[in-house]
């Protein structure tokens, strides 16, 4: 069975397909295109964009946490960030 999401241990990710940020490979730059909070946590959309999350930004997952790959490490332009695995899910990137 094939999966349509690219997970952190499958090959590099197409450059123009929409990923999730939790799914994607570890070490491999892309570039934010929105974000998609859930219906019960709006707010997460301003505080994604207000720490840097907008459209164009590069951003990449240096590393997950242990056990369970929560949190991850987040480079975003020159910052480095802690997100949660439901926060990282809003964030929506395709590979440079």
């Amino acid at each position: 069975m094939s999966s349509s999401v690219t997970s952190p241990s499958s090959p590099s990710a197409p450059a123009g397909r929409t990923l999730a940020l939790v799914d994607v490979r570890d070490g491999q730059a892309f570039r934010v295109v929105g974000i998609e909070a859930p219906p019960q946590a709006t707010q997460w959309a301003e505080r994604l964009a207000e720490i840097g999350f907008i459209a164009g930004e590069r951003v990449q997952v240096l590393s997950r946490g242990l056990p369970g790959g929560d949190p991850l490490a987040v480079r975003i332009g020159s910052s480095t960030f802690a997100l949660r695995r439901a926060e990282a899910a809003c964030v929506q990137v395709e590979a440079l």
